[in-house]
Parts: structure tokens; C-alpha cells; sequence
């Protein structure tokens, strides 16, 4: 099992503003938002299947606990609530497809990949965009028993 554990810096970023405008984000929300991702950091704590992730950028701070299949709440990257669920797509990937808990809206999903000391963001609205961040690990935490939030 690969272990993502570690804190992740962003090196690089690929449609982010063009997701955003994708998902009727407006030009000012886009604006703050692509400021903020600029330079966010993610803390990813891993005990086998049960993950924490905190992603953390000049306006805000999200975080989720989950365990590979099984349901969870967060939201998506444009803020709308969902339900989530986590699947190991391969070795060294995770999917995770997100349904919207109001209204209606693009279907949307993620994917976190491992390939060495790098890690792999792709979010997507399905059947339109995709943005794909590429992050190096600043500090990879080899062995950890982590405590999660409940």
C-alpha cells in the first residue's frame, strides 16, 4: 500500500481558472480563489485506508477525514456540499467521486496520484474540464500512526 503521508508544497497548477469558470464560478470569487491556491500547502496523515487531509491556503483551510470505501462529507472545489466516496483506481491512485447533498450541478470527482515524491491533484467536472496539480513533498512522514478527527 503506498503511503501518502507527508506535507505537500504546490510546484505547479493547469486550469485552475478555467475549472472555476467551468462550475458558473464568477470572476471575482475566481479572482480571491486563484490567489489563494497559489501557494497552499496539504498535510496528508494515512493509518492503511483511513486518510486526514489538510489543505491549507492564504483564505482558507479545509480538511477531511475519510476511509477508502466508505461515504463521507466535504466539498467540492467550488464550495458546494457533497457526499464523497474513496476508491483505490490503482496501486499508488485514489478516486474519489463527489454528489452534490443540494440542488443540481456538474458531476465532480478527484484523483490524488503517488509517483515517488511527487503527487498528483486532478479534479474534474465531468465530461468538461480538468485541473491537475502537481505538488513535491517538503516532508514525507515514512511510518506514522496518525489520530484523526472525528
Amino acid at each position: 500500500m503506498p503511503n501518502f503521508a507527508g506535507t505537500w508544497k504546490m510546484k505547479k497548477s493547469e486550469n485552475f481558472d478555467e475549472l472555476l469558470k467551468a462550475l458558473g464560478v464568477n470572476s471575482m470569487l475566481r479572482k480571491v480563489a486563484g490567489a489563494a491556491a497559489s501557494n497552499p500547502q496539504v498535510e496528508i496523515r494515512q493509518d492503511g485506508e483511513q486518510f486526514y487531509i489538510k489543505t491549507s491556503t492564504s483564505v482558507r483551510t479545509t480538511e477531511i477525514n475519510f476511509h477508502i470505501g466508505e461515504e463521507f462529507n466535504e466539498e467540492t472545489v467550488d464550495g458546494r456540499k457533497c457526499k464523497s466516496l474513496a476508491t483505490w483506481e490503482s496501486e499508488n491512485k485514489i478516486h474519489c467521486q463527489q454528489t452534490l447533498l443540494e440542488g443540481p450541478g456538474p458531476k465532480t470527482f478527484w484523483t490524488r496520484e503517488l509517483n515517488g515524491d511527487e503527487l498528483t491533484l486532478v479534479s474534474t467536472k465531468q465530461g468538461l474540464l480538468t485541473i491537475k496539480l502537481f505538488w513535491f513533498c517538503l516532508f514525507l512522514q515514512k511510518t506514522i500512526r496518525a489520530h484523526f478527527k472525528k
